[in-house]
C-alpha cells in the first residue's frame, strides 16, 4: 500500500515510517524540517531507513498547495497519515496565527487533495490537549471538548471538526487519534522528559512550572505506533480514539523516575505556572481497546529506562 505520511521525519513520524516500511508498505514522507529544533535531529531520525527504495522523503510544507497537488496527482495514495503540525502548547500562545495557518489551513489542504484525488482513508493526529481542564476523569471521547485553553488545542479540535466535515460530505473513512504525552527514543528536545534528562546530566537546574503536582498520562512511543497500526487496520467511518496509558504520573514523580534511571539527583527550579498548561491528562482507553485493539504494554519505569539508554547512546 502506498501511504502519504506528513511529518514523517519527526519523533512519532519517524517511528511510524520505520514500522510501515517493515510491514512492506511504500511511504512518501512530507516534512518541512521546521526550525523549531535543529534539522539534524530529524535527519538522524530517518537515517536508518532513508535509503530504503520504498521510502521517499519530500522536503516541503503542507501549506504549499501546488506541491501537495503534484504529490497526490503522481502517487495514487491509498491512505493518508497526517501527523504534520506546529507543535507545542506554550509557543502557540505566543504565535497563534502561525499555528492556525499550519494546523488548520494545512489540514484543509490535505483534505481537499484527498477528495480531489479520491483518497478515501485518513488518520489524523489529534491531541489530549483538546480536553482542556476537563473536570471528569478519565477523559473519554464522548466528553465535551469545546473549552480548549491554548491555540494549539483549539487548532487540533478544529482539525477534528474538519475531518468530520469531509467524512460527512465525501464519505471518507477518517480516525482522529488523541495522543497523550508520547515519550521515548527520538522524543523532541523541547519536551519535558528529554529536556529534564539532559539538564540532569549537565548538572543544570530543571524548570518546574507550578508546584510539580501537574499529572500527565505518559504513553510510550512503541505503544503509540502499535495503536496507529491498529487504527489503520480498522479504519472505517469517522471515529475519535484516545491513545494513552490510562495512568497518571506527576511532574515530581517523573523527575524521581529520571533520577533513579540516571542515578543522579536533579536540581529543581520552581517557577510560576505557564498559560495554556492543563493540570491533568488521563485517558479512558475503553473505546480504543474495544474497537481497534489498542493495548499499551509499556509501564513508565521501563519506558523511562529505554529513553535514558537512548540518550546515553547519542
Amino acid at each position: 500500500m502506498k501511504i502519504f505520511l506528513t511529518g514523517g521525519a519527526g519523533f512519532i513520524g519517524s517511528h511510524l515510517s520505520e514500522s510501515l516500511l517493515e510491514q512492506g508498505h511504500s511511504v512518501v514522507c512530507l516534512d518541512n524540517f521546521d526550525d523549531f529544533y535543529n534539522r539534524s535531529i530529524k535527519e538522524r531520525n530517518i537515517s536508518s531507513f532513508k535509503n530504503n527504495p520504498e521510502f521517499r522523503l519530500v522536503e516541503g510544507d503542507i501549506r504549499d498547495v501546488d506541491l501537495l497537488s503534484k504529490l497526490f496527482a503522481e502517487n495514487g495514495f491509498a491512505l493518508i497519515v497526517h501527523l504534520a503540525a506546529k507543535a507545542g502548547v506554550r509557543p502557540s500562545v505566543e504565535d497563534p496565527q502561525e499555528y492556525f495557518e499550519v494546523n488548520i489551513n494545512g489540514t484543509i489542504n490535505i483534505l481537499e487533495n484527498a477528495n480531489k484525488y479520491g483518497v478515501k482513508k485518513m488518520i489524523f493526529a489529534s491531541s489530549s490537549s483538546v480536553y482542556g481542564n476537563n473536570e471528569k476523569v478519565p477523559f473519554a471521547e464522548t466528553d465535551f471538548v469545546d473549552h480548549p485553553i491554548s491555540p494549539y488545542a483549539a487548532s487540533k479540535k478544529s482539525g477534528e471538526l474538519l475531518c468530520y466535515t469531509y467524512h460527512s460530505l465525501y464519505d471518507m473513512d477518517i480516525s482522529c487519534l488523541r495522543f497523550f504525552t508520547v515519550y521515548g527514543p527520538r522524543q523532541r528536545p523541547d519536551l519535558a522528559i528529554h529536556k529534564f534528562t539532559r539538564l540532569i546530566l549537565e548538572d543544570k537546574p530543571i524548570p518546574v512550572y507550578g508546584d510539580g503536582s501537574f499529572k500527565r498520562d505518559f504513553t510510550y512511543v512503541d505503544d503509540t505506533i502499535s495503536g496507529i497500526n491498529q487504527a489503520i487496520k480498522n479504519l472505517k467511518n469517522f471515529n475519535v480514539y484516545n491513545f494513552g496509558n490510562s495512568r497518571t504520573i506527576s511532574v515530581l514523580e517523573m523527575i524521581k523516575e529520571l533520577e533513579e534511571s540516571l542515578n543522579k539527583k536533579a536540581i529543581i527550579d520552581f517557577k510560576e505556572q505557564q498559560p495554556g498548561d492543563v493540570q491533568l491528562t488521563y485517558a479512558d482507553i475503553t473505546k480504543s481497546k474495544k474497537e481497534i485493539g489498542y493495548n499499551p504494554q509499556f509501564n513508565f519505569k521501563l519506558g523511562i529506562q529505554n529513553f535514558v539508554n537512548w540518550i546515553k547512546g547519542q
